[in-house]
């Protein structure tokens, strides 16, 4: 469900963003010339103050400056994506992404002229290969390729793009691809900017196809991955129905089984060739940047790249959906079901409507479906969003039953809330309050690089003229509410696609054979002249940044004595409020489901649908919510309204009144959630089996109340709960301006009578110890998951420093020892990492933690790989030093900002720390030696015992692999989350 920033009144919020309330903005755009002679263009009343520039080759450049920390979000986006795939290559602009990784004729070679003879060799093999239909010789040539591939593997360097990228800094080094767009990625420190720049122009200039089957063979267990994610053919299969010859139904990012077992090199290549051109190019820097000095530096690297003639295939129309058409989809998660409409482009009048249409049935709160399906438990859970493309977007509708309830009765009831909105079934004053509400979601994303820059090349990709987008919502509060209900009328009719995701097998699975792959040389030990010389550039020096806590968390306090820690927000007028319980479900197992029952309540004065407008009208949104050992109530918005957003909440917390029927119902939505998420695998391995292999019996998931005894209690205790609350010892934190006005606020509203008391105990659970065991669940999947965990000693700040570093070097990211090993190497995995994970409190223990997914038929060698790795950390100076120089100049650039100062404090305190440690760890990390690394992992990594927790399909497991390991103790889903007796499991 999509998450919605409440309703501020109209005034109020222009007040926010700066403007007079009978003041009309205007969206023109200026051309303008920088300092350099550079032209870009300017939107007026643009609060994002993009520059956007067209360099003279065609390159789109998006420019935003933001200098709340040393950093600049970066994108590289490409207009191709799987839209324009060869129907003989599906997966090609996907697999062409995964391979830019690779390097260049420059990057990643020890010796290009020898290893390009290889290269050709193997791109011939593959159009051998490709054409070849008898599969004894088919699989002949691909042990010849695999053989030459070996040999090539001598003059190759893997990851040294990544090793470049990590040297800097960066952070969420990655790329994706979709319909129309391939989009690379790095955040990266401020002071970088020259040196990734030059490595960007350089990876961008050739395509060399190193390390190609090893590569694909990773594309395979991303494939599997897919296979084995429900919602992913859901998607796929409503896309089928909405879209029956346009690409977006008919081929999929990702590709056929057949095509990846295909691929050209040569087609990659040409496709390469054709589409990445400057003028089918954008560059987004969102960050910490000088307008003038960044745009001739990029000019300087890219405005070299040779502009091409580009046409873009025409991809075919669709006739208009004139009855339901019905999709179904099996696998074994939970049952759901969805009704999409077929929408027009991104750019066309018609976005504007299903947009506003969107959020009237759907904002999270306050409407239609929220409040008759959601709020009234007439269903599990119910939602919609709209998603709009170059040719064609869809709204798409999904809902999930209760126990006992049809997805045809869901569907039934999708469809009714539709009619409601065809029948203007909602108050007069949604629109504009729903349209202030989207305001406020975009102030907010704006104010964060990451979004901002997604929302540039989003525009990019889908030609949106900026004009367009910074007025978008202002159009939208000129729709009338009758022009809204004639749209609706028009457009939702029997015009839509229904698709059943059901319990059952899944027969459409392709098996995928393991190919034998001979793993590559790595070559950790050399380097390219270009990754020397890389290394060799000096950067202006960036100096971290630490936090006196002390100083940036200031204290006051209630007439009653509560204290209230604030941080003042410098930015804007919104705030949060925080009354804090150090006390949650450890102390009281009921507290979290009395904490969550209350949204379903009312007061004398209001019913809880009414509750929910009158917050949404406010504009301030409350939350209630209890964890292990905190419990949370609290408001946030805008500041002018806080006020009155606490004597709501408070009215509320003194006047809920216990509903016997809400409650059913909420207790029937907790059975239902049980028995959905024990389909879903993530929650089976890293819930089920993770908490089994740390806690064996005794744990929190397992300590819980069955069913019948939820039902037994009487909703007026849990109401009691919740009230009696106030009565105990709590603490307030505030962001936000104007503290003395929320002090005042607090005396005025949250009255507290009396002494408080104190919290009872709260209940500890003991960890067991680790090792010999295998905890293994059978699940209908493709892939087998496997998750190794070890128990370490109890938490030292000192071993933070070096953890840091060895996550770094050793267990995370594209670069590391781990993925290089298991995926680079030997094609064992899509995904793969291993951790020293600090406890998050100081007398719990820590963990060793690793994790790999492969094909079933690769488990064996997966076990071994990881092992071997677990057991005998490979030592590579130079890699260890590119680890070093990336962990430093990370602490380098962060900054903790905000309401991030306090609970960053928080969290520190938990630990037994009362500083920012960060200056500590920054310090000891400079002087850190590899064989300071390999005595941290001789001391907590090497002979480690492990409980070893494995998913997959028992008739595919390779019992032998995993007897290795320990004793195969098979678990049953209802046993592991005790959601049933022991003697109803065994029997």
């Amino acid at each position: 469900m999509k998450q919605i920033k409440l309703l501020f009144a109209s005034l109020l919020f222009l007040s926010l963003i700066g403007c007079e309330n009978d003041k009309i903005k205007t969206y023109e755009v200026s051309n303008n010339t920088d300092a350099n002679g550079f032209s870009y263009e300017t939107v007026e009343n643009d609060p994002t103050g993009l520059r956007l520039y067209t360099l003279d080759n065609g390159l789109k450049v998006y420019l935003s400056k933001n200098s709340d920390e040393p950093k600049i979000q970066t994108y590289i986006a490409v207009r191709a994506g799987s839209n324009y795939d060869p129907k003989e290559s599906t997966g090609l602009a996907h697999y062409l992404e995964h391979m830019v990784f690779k390097g260049t004729h420059k990057i990643g070679t020890a010796d290009w002229e020898k290893e390009k003879v290889y290269l050709k060799k193997i791109s011939d093999l593959y159009e051998k290969h490709r054409a070849e239909k008898d599969p004894k010789k088919k699989l002949a040539i691909y042990k010849e390729i695999d053989k030459v591939s070996l040999e090539a593997s001598n003059y190759s360097i893997a990851n040294e793009y990544d090793k470049m990228t990590a040297s800097l800094g960066a952070t969420g080094t990655n790329a994706h691809t979709w319909f129309e767009e391939t989009v690379y990625k790095n955040k990266i420190p401020a002071n970088e900017l020259n040196k990734w720049l030059d490595l960007e122009a350089e990876r961008f200039s050739t395509l060399v196809l190193r390390l190609f089957h090893t590569e694909l063979e990773a594309v395979f267990e991303e494939f599997n991955r897919g296979q084995d994610n429900d919602f992913r053919k859901q998607y796929a299969a409503m896309l089928d129905g909405l879209f029956p010859n346009h690409p977006y139904g008919q081929q999929t990012t990702i590709g056929t089984g057949e095509h990846l077992k295909n691929p050209s090199m040569v087609d990659i290549h040409n496709y390469f060739d054709k589409y990445y051109v400057p003028n089918n190019m954008a560059i987004v820097l969102v960050g910490d940047l000088d307008f003038d000095a960044t745009i001739k530096k990029v000019n300087d690297a890219f405005g070299k790249f040779e502009k091409k003639e580009l046409a873009h295939p025409t991809l075919p129309k669709e006739e208009p959906i004139t009855a339901p058409i019905v999709k179904e989809v099996f696998g074994p998660t939970s049952e759901s079901i969805s009704i999409a409409y077929r929408t027009e482009g991104i750019n066309s009048e018609q976005k504007k409507f299903v947009t506003l249409a969107d959020m009237i049935l759907a904002n999270g709160n306050a409407g239609i479906i929220d409040l008759n399906l959601n709020q009234k438990q007439v269903v599990q859970r119910a939602s919609c969003s709209p998603t709009f493309l170059n040719d064609y977007g869809f709204h798409s509708f999904t809902g999930a039953p209760k126990a006992g309830q049809t997805l045809d009765e869901v569907k039934d009831l999708l469809l009714e809330q539709i009619e409601r909105l065809k029948k203007g079934e909602f108050e007069d004053w949604m629109i504009e309050a729903v349209v202030n509400d989207l305001k406020l979601s975009q102030t907010r994303q704006y104010e964060n690089n990451t979004a901002l820059a997604s929302a540039y090349f989003n525009a990019f990709i889908h030609h949106e003229d900026w004009s367009d987008k910074a007025k978008f919502l202002d159009d939208l509060k000129k729709i009338s509410k009758q022009e809204l209900v004639d749209f609706a009328n028009n457009f939702y009719k029997d015009n839509y696609v229904i698709t059943y995701k059901r319990k059952g097998e899944d027969k459409n699975i392709v098996k995928v054979k393991n190919p034998g792959i001979t793993p590559v040389n790595l070559n950790r030990g050399k380097s390219s002249d270009y990754l020397t010389a890389f290394n060799k550039i000096e950067s202006e020096p960036l100096q971290p940044k630490f936090v006196d806590y002390k100083e940036a968390i200031k204290e006051t306090s209630t007439d009653n004595g509560i204290k209230v820690s604030y941080v003042e927000n410098e930015l804007n007028d919104l705030f949060s409020l925080n009354i804090i319980f150090d006390m949650g479900s450890d102390n009281d197992k009921k507290l979290s489901l009395a904490a969550n029952y209350l949204s379903y309540l009312g007061t004398e004065k209001y019913t809880a649908e009414e509750i929910k407008k009158e917050f949404y009208k406010l504009g301030v949104s409350y939350f209630v919510s209890a964890g292990n050992d905190k419990t949370y109530v609290g408001l946030s918005g805008l500041k002018e309204n806080l006020a009155k957003g606490l004597e709501l909440l408070e009215h509320l917390w003194d006047n809920a009144k216990a509903d016997q029927d809400a409650y059913d119902k909420y207790v029937d939505q907790i059975a239902k959630g049980r028995v959905d998420g024990k389909t879903q695998k993530g929650n089976i391995l890293f819930n089920g089996l993770m908490n089994y292999g740390m806690y064996g019996e005794n744990s929190r998931l397992r300590d819980i109340m069955q069913v019948d005894e939820l039902k037994a209690i009487n909703p007026e205790e849990l109401v009691a709960l919740v009230k009696d609350m106030k009565n105990y010892k709590q603490r307030v934190f505030y962001y936000g301006k104007d503290v003395d006005a929320a002090v005042a606020s607090l005396d005025t509203h949250h009255k507290i009578y009396g002494d408080l008391k104190e919290y009872p105990p709260a209940k500890v659970y003991k960890r067991t110890e680790t090792g010999g065991n295998v905890f293994y669940t059978n699940y209908d999947m493709v892939q087998t998951e496997m998750l190794f965990l070890a128990k370490g000693e109890p938490f030292k700040p000192e071993n933070l420093a070096a953890s840091t570093l060895f996550n770094t070097y050793f267990g995370s990211g594209l670069s590391s020892i781990v993925f290089q090993e298991i995926r680079e190497s030997k094609s064992l995995a899509y995904s793969a990492f291993a951790s020293f994970s600090n406890a998050a409190k100081k007398d719990d223990p820590n963990y060793v933690m690793a994790y790999v997914g492969t094909q079933a038929n690769k488990l064996s060698q997966a076990v071994d790989a990881m092992m071997e790795l677990m057991n005998n950390m490979p030592e590579a100076e130079k890699q260890f030093n590119a680890a070093k120089e990336s962990t430093l100049k990370k602490l380098a650039a962060q900054r903790i900002t905000k309401s991030g100062i306090f609970w960053s404090y928080e969290a520190l305190k938990q630990r037994g720390i009362d500083n920012d440690n960060r200056e500590e760890m920054y310090n000891t990390i400079k002087n850190m030696t590899m064989e300071d690394l390999k005595n941290f992992f001789n001391k907590n990594i090497q002979g480690q015992s492990y409980n070893v927790m494995v998913i997959g399909n028992k008739k595919d497991l390779d019992v032998k692999s995993l007897k290795k390991l320990g004793k195969i103790k098979e678990m049953d889903v209802d046993y592991l989350f005790n959601y049933v007796s022991e003697e109803k499991v065994k029997q």
